[in-house]
């Protein structure tokens, strides 16, 4: 007889039926040994990096778990963007924050949007505050480093218990974060003599910036504001200097740590 726990140097039921299936696929398991086995379905994983070839080292690390299935691969953000609108079910995303020339924080908050229930684990070498704020803003729940001593398999299981893996140095980071937005001096209030005209973003910039770190298009806000294309990118780049930043993920990221980012639309 084989208890459900197993023996040291003995397969365990889990093991036993599994490979009782593999032979023999046409065989029918009752309910009761449904249960008896806790037999799950495996974990379903997407992997995003830099080429296909750390794609192939990341799989290879995760199938060697039975729990765990690679679901598809992507190495641009065009290409991840298009998987994730597919109506395949997924549990994990392992991306990277860079794809490229790609800042994959933008594409990572589109992803939340279309997929609210998927859980996101960030596995790079950056670790640079920005990198590790955008990501966490964007959705991430969990960040570890390539080279650091968390094993990835792990991670994925704490990600999918309810846990957060983080490494400890992007621990320190978002400490640092925290640290700096809840003891840095405030902004100024506007007097009640001040026009909106004085303030670092307009009205108009604020309601941009704020559709921005939904994840919308600049066509899309566009429509939703009954304004140009042009506007809008006219808009965008006042922001961004004004911000002195780059990019969508380093403006929304400034803008929140002022406080600048408004959580409703204006008309």
């Amino acid at each position: 007889p084989i208890s459900q726990g197993g023996r040291p140097g003995r397969p365990d039921l889990h093991d036993v039926v599994r490979s009782f299936q593999i032979f023999f696929p046409a065989f029918p398991m009752t309910e009761s040994l449904r249960k008896g086995s806790a037999i799950r379905e495996p974990l379903r994983i997407f992997i995003a990096a830099e080429n296909q070839a750390e794609c192939d080292r990341i799989a290879q690390r995760l199938t060697r778990a039975l729990d765990m299935k690679i679901a598809g691969s992507a190495t641009s953000a065009a290409e991840l963007e298009a998987a994730m609108r597919c109506d395949a079910k997924l549990d994990v995303l392992i991306t990277d924050v860079m794809l490229g020339a790609d800042d994959m924080a933008p594409v990572l908050t589109r992803i939340k949007h279309l997929r609210d229930d998927l859980d996101i684990l960030i596995y790079t070498a950056f670790s640079q505050d920005p990198f590790v704020i955008r990501a966490i803003l964007a959705g991430a729940t969990g960040y570890i480093l390539k080279g650091d001593q968390e094993d990835l398999v792990t991670s994925v299981r704490l990600l999918k218990g309810g846990g957060s893996p983080v490494s400890p140095t992007v621990a320190r980071s978002v400490l640092r974060a925290i640290h700096s937005r809840t003891f840095a001096p405030q902004p100024p209030q506007p007097q009640k003599h001040e026009t909106p005209e004085n303030l670092l973003l307009s009205q108009r910039e604020t309601e941009i910036l704020t559709l921005l770190a939904k994840g919308i298009s600049f066509s899309e806000i566009a429509d939703i504001l009954s304004i140009s294309h042009h506007t809008v990118t006219a808009h965008i780049k006042k922001i961004y200097r004004k911000l002195q930043v780059h990019s969508r993920g380093e403006a929304v990221y400034e803008a929140s740590c002022m406080g600048l980012l408004s959580d409703r639309i204006g008309s």
